[in-house]
């Protein structure tokens, strides 16, 4: 029986749900039994990256705690972790190793996959196969988020788009989409999060065709691109969702 927790991140479960829901919809396709991260109290679980940008330390770690003791049984089970966006499942991997946790982070790190990274796995070890037709639209025009960028984990999101039949998938050579977190909704940084958005990302959106989508893990990276270019970019789990055969 293949398993995994999918982890919704507070911005997925409060503000796209559609992406956790797409996401379920391509990993059972797949053939996985899929669990959701469960609730401590009234509150959702969170990994805390929002306190660290306030220099609310002690905070983060207290969340990155209760994350690790609700995920235990999952992950001393061996159940991978899936997450939506970047920064949130990316930080299981980085900042959870540095609270003192010792070996519990790192079986949680070693277990825990964004999405697309995790279909690539499976896929390379002949563990799923998804059955995708084509789309509506024939290209693809991906933005990726700085933290897959530096885990080096951008470049699954160009794999798993390429398995559908008659997409073309291109890739915007750009740095920061400049709101990087909270960054760009500052007053004071709005002048250059604009600027680095305007280097390259926001003339190639604004470029685009009908027949183009616009993708982007990064929820952050998607407002930018929605605000700067009137332009809805979406989640890699979304358009694997549309490209399912049913």
């Amino acid at each position: 029986m293949k398993e995994v927790l999918l982890f919704v991140d507070t911005f997925n479960n409060n503000m796209e749900p559609e992406n956790a829901r797409a996401a379920q919809c391509v990993l059972e396709a797949a053939g996985y039994i899929v669990h959701f991260n469960a609730r401590q109290g009234e509150r959702p679980v969170c990994c805390g990256p929002t306190f660290l940008a306030a220099g609310l330390v002690d905070e983060a770690k207290q969340e990155a705690r209760r994350m690790l003791d609700l995920f235990k049984p999952f992950v001393e089970r061996g159940v991978p972790v899936v997450g939506l966006e970047p920064s949130c499942l990316l930080s299981l991997c980085d900042e959870f190793l540095q609270y003192g946790f010792g070996e519990e982070a790192q079986r949680f790190s070693q277990r825990a996959f964004l999405f697309e990274e995790f279909l690539v796995r499976e896929d390379k070890a002949g563990h799923m196969q998804l059955k995708l037709k084509p789309l509506d639209k024939q290209q693809a025009i991906v933005h990726g988020h700085c933290h897959q960028k530096a885990f080096d984990a951008f470049t699954s999101v160009q794999t798993v788009l390429k398995w559908i039949p008659e997409l073309t998938v291109q890739t915007v050579e750009s740095s920061c989409c400049g709101m990087a977190g909270s960054f760009g909704y500052e007053a004071e940084h709005y002048a250059t999060s604009q600027a680095m958005a305007e280097l390259s990302l926001l003339p190639a959106v604004r470029k685009m065709d009908a027949n183009t989508i616009m993708v982007a893990d990064g929820t952050s990276c998607r407002h930018q691109i929605h605000d700067g270019a009137g332009i809805d970019a979406i989640h890699v789990a979304r358009v694997l969702a549309m490209a399912l055969q049913v």
